[in-house]
């Protein structure tokens, strides 16, 4: 068995696939059809900084020289709790639950183990507080947790339960190359267990080799039945993303046509050039803010007050009855 294991070098994904390339190739293809929607251009931003992560972690595990089984994008959901977990890694002794940040700005994780983040937008530096990914991926771990031991005979419980954090081990991974993390004040459970990617195989190496005279090491037939039952368990449904984004930006989209529509007509009735209505820029912000009442199209300054005065009660008595 040993023999078996130390001779298996490869990286083998057993789940490679991702929502969130499905998410992406979805609004890739309402991009198309909608160039100009704000939303549709924020949500693709996010789902392609998302995948640039996950990308990023499948190409340092490819690197790896210890025998592995890889699973993307698993989906958990068992009793009232869910999990949705990155990446878990299983190797011939280790597994590992991986959640992926792929941040634009510097990390820092202070002495309590409090996550900060700086960055800088249009020139001014902003710090803000950010919710803990290590205490994210530890309560998905807690619902495998859960699973198990209500899937798991009570004799296996009583030897192993206790062994359960040892060998199912969590990793936050921070994925964007110019991330400056810093984690010199952090507690050492939180500063083992939060690194960037190029940091990922070498952990992975450290602890193999590290437990190699202590531990048990699995051969790769076990280790393609562990990754077969993280497989039978899971809840992962492949979406429709098209039709989801396309239902859900359906009004915004409605109302763009309409926003445009009365632009043109007005400009007709009044002679005057469809700019003296709204902008392309004004329209996007209307359609971001979506002021319902006059008070609030005043309030939003998106507006010039010759403007207002003259097409915004007609502008907000759409807004209002497409919502």
């Amino acid at each position: 068995m040993i023999e078996n294991a130390l001779a298996f070098k490869d990286t083998v994904f057993y789940k490679e696939d991702s929502d969130l390339q499905r998410q992406y190739d979805a609004l890739i293809r309402l991009k198309r059809e909608f160039p100009n929607n704000k939303r549709i251009d924020d949500e693709l931003y996010m789902a392609r900084k998302g995948l640039e992560g996950e990308n990023e972690i499948a190409y340092q595990l490819k690197k790896s020289h210890i025998g592995m089984y890889v699973l993307r994008d698993v989906k958990y959901e068992y009793a009232d709790m869910t999990a949705q977990i990155d990446y878990i890694i299983i190797t011939p002794i280790f597994i590992y639950y991986v959640e992926c940040k792929n941040l634009i700005g510097d990390i820092t994780v202070d002495s309590k183990g409090d996550f900060v983040r700086k960055y800088n937008v249009n020139g001014k530096i902003v710090k803000t507080g950010m919710k803990s990914p290590l205490r994210q991926v530890e309560a998905q771990r807690e619902v495998i947790r859960k699973m198990w031991e209500d899937n798991t005979s009570k004799l296996i419980k009583v030897f192993a339960n206790d062994k359960f954090d040892h060998y199912r081990r969590v990793l936050v991974v921070f994925s964007n190359p110019d991330t400056i993390l810093d984690t010199h004040n952090a507690p050492k459970y939180v500063r083992d267990k939060v690194i960037k990617s190029d940091s990922l195989v070498r952990l992975i190496e450290k602890d193999y080799n590290d437990a190699l005279e202590s531990d048990d090491i699995e051969s790769r037939n076990e280790m393609e039945r562990v990754a077969k039952s993280y497989i039978h368990f899971s809840t992962s449904k492949k979406v429709d993303y098209y039709e989801y984004y396309k239902n859900e930006l359906c009004k915004s989209l409605d109302l763009r046509q309409r926003l445009i529509d009365f632009r043109a007509n007005r400009s007709k009735e009044k002679n005057i050039p469809e700019y003296y209505i709204f902008t392309d820029e004004e329209l996007e912000k209307l359609l971001e803010i979506k002021p319902k009442t006059i008070e609030d199209l005043w309030a939003s300054n998106i507006l010039p007050d010759i403007k207002v005065k003259s097409h915004g009660y007609l502008i907000v008595d759409m807004i209002r009855k497409e919502f």
